[in-house]
C-alpha cells in the first residue's frame, strides 16, 4: 500500500478538513463545543483514519479503519447540511462542500473494494 499521503482520498479528505476548518471559524460563539467541534472532529476523522489504517499490517485491518472513515464521513455530509439549513454556510458553499465529501465517500468504498480483492486474491477459474 502506498503511503497515506500519496493516496488520493486522503488529499481530498485533508483539503475537506481545511475547508470546514475555514468555513467554522466564522460560526457563532455558542457553536464553539457545539456543531462547530463536533463537524472538525468528524473530518478530521477522516484523513485519521486513512492514515491509521495504512499504518496497520493487513488489508483487514486497514478496512475496518476505512469503516470508520465512511462512518465519520457521512457525519460530515449531515452536519454539513445542518450548518447550511442554521445559516452558517451558503448554500453555494455548501453545495461545493457536499460534492467534495460525496466523491471522498466513491472513493473510500472504492479503496476499500480494491483492498478486499486484493487480499482475496485474482477469480478462480473453473
Amino acid at each position: 500500500m502506498a503511503p497515506y499521503p500519496d493516496l488520493l482520498v486522503w488529499q481530498k479528505a485533508h483539503q475537506l478538513v481545511l475547508r470546514i476548518y475555514a468555513a467554522s471559524k466564522s460560526w457563532p460563539a455558542d457553536e464553539r463545543f457545539g456543531l462547530a467541534s463536533q463537524i472538525r472532529r468528524a473530518a478530521i476523522s477522516i484523513p485519521s483514519n486513512i492514515a491509521e489504517g495504512a499504518a496497520k499490517k493487513g488489508s483487514r485491518e486497514f478496512r475496518r479503519y476505512l469503516d470508520i472513515a465512511v462512518g465519520s464521513h457521512a457525519e460530515v455530509g449531515y452536519m454539513i447540511r445542518l450548518a447550511t439549513d442554521l445559516g452558517y454556510i451558503s448554500a453555494a458553499d455548501a453545495e461545493s462542500m457536499i460534492s467534495d465529501c460525496d466523491e471522498i465517500g466513491r472513493m473510500l468504498w472504492g479503496l476499500h473494494r480494491s483492498i478486499r480483492r486484493a487480499a482475496d486474491g485474482p477469480p478462480h477459474s473453473n
